[in-house]
């Protein structure tokens, strides 16, 4: 990562349009995400019901009739990665690869060695991911997470499995990506970048309640920490993909009673 910064250290643009890119970026994106995520926040404490009896859907069904419902939810998650599209735009101005920068080409070891991280990572992340969630339902201040709202059609697992992949690669390329790339060129500090990274994940969780919030905070922390680190962006999202498919085909193959103690439909 430092020697790709180094090469576009020359041809970087200007500080003023560098704000204004990350500013245009999360605007369009997880910035606007966070930004709803509070509001919805607020109005679920508002609410008459309290927090906890409170559900939301992560997959909601988008028609009625079976095959427009199919057609937009393709359209859904290509026009969800848009912003990844811009980003990485953005990143190639200077004259230097946005991939190459972000750690995303590389030899077959070198892959290899990402599917391993990112396995690790998901696997250490999603576990205490799962026990965090538990206690947030116990303590009444986490949301109830429906993570599927399709009907039961031959092709939901798979847009269930392309928006796991989808979430992964605009997450991971727009907060981690993109705006530590572009901050680090704004010559913050490393424990400011990485804060930063993993303060914006965190917020737009904040609908499913604070405690997911703060769970993703710290998730944001080791995911900022390794691409600094590591300089591949890869091991992320293979492991974010993961705990989405995991999140989002699980409650299909795991016996009800075990979603009922977690909470989850």
């Amino acid at each position: 990562m430092d020697e790709s910064r180094a090469e576009g250290a020359l041809t970087l643009p200007s500080r003023g349009r560098l704000r204004a890119e990350v500013v245009i970026v999360l605007g369009l994106s997880l910035g606007q995400a966070a930004i709803y995520a509070a509001i919805r926040l607020i109005e679920r404490y508002l609410a008459p019901a309290p927090i906890g009896s409170q559900t939301s859907t992560l997959n909601p069904s988008q028609s009625a009739i079976n095959y427009v419902d199919l057609l937009i939810q393709v359209l859904r998650i290509g026009f969800s990665l848009m912003p990844v599209a811009l980003a990485l735009y953005l990143l190639s101005a200077n004259g230097t690869g946005a991939l190459k920068r972000l750690g995303l080409t590389g030899r077959g070891r070198v892959w290899w060695s990402d599917i391993g991280w990112g396995f690790g990572l998901a696997a250490a992340i999603g576990i205490p991911g799962l026990g965090l969630y538990a206690v947030g339902r116990a303590l009444g201040q986490s949301v109830k997470l429906n993570t599927s709202g399709l009907p039961d059609q031959w092709w939901a697992a798979a847009i269930l499995l392309l928006s796991a992949a989808a979430a992964a690669i605009l997450e991971e390329v727009i907060v981690v990506g993109f705006l530590v790339t572009r901050l680090r060129d704004l010559r913050w500090s490393v424990p400011a970048v990485i804060i930063a990274s993993a303060l914006l994940r965190g917020c737009y969780h904040l609908y499913q309640g604070w405690p997911m919030a703060l769970g993703n905070v710290v998730m944001g922390l080791v995911f900022a920490y390794v691409y600094v680190r590591r300089g591949r962006l890869a091991p992320l999202i293979v492991a974010h993909m993961l705990l989405d498919a995991v999140a989002f085909i699980g409650p299909e193959v795991i016996p009800a009673h075990v979603l009922e103690g977690l909470g989850i439909t």
